[in-house]
């Protein structure tokens, strides 16, 4: 298990789920993540920062 840190970008957003792709590793497959365990305000595009379990916006 990877606890970070790691950047993300939010990719797209389908309903109560958030795909998520990491900045360094562009041919690297989307993560699906829970919208509920990300910050409330996120949008497409948006810059996430995962370190120990927690997304938080950058």
């Amino acid at each position: 298990m990877n606890l970070g840190p790691i950047e993300y970008i939010v990719a797209r957003i389908d309903g109560d789920y958030a795909y998520l792709l990491q900045e360094e590793q562009s041919k690297e497959e989307e993560k699906c993540v829970a919208r509920a365990l990300l910050p409330p305000e996120i949008a497409e595009g948006t810059r996430l920062h995962y370190e120990m379990m927690e997304y938080t916006i950058r």
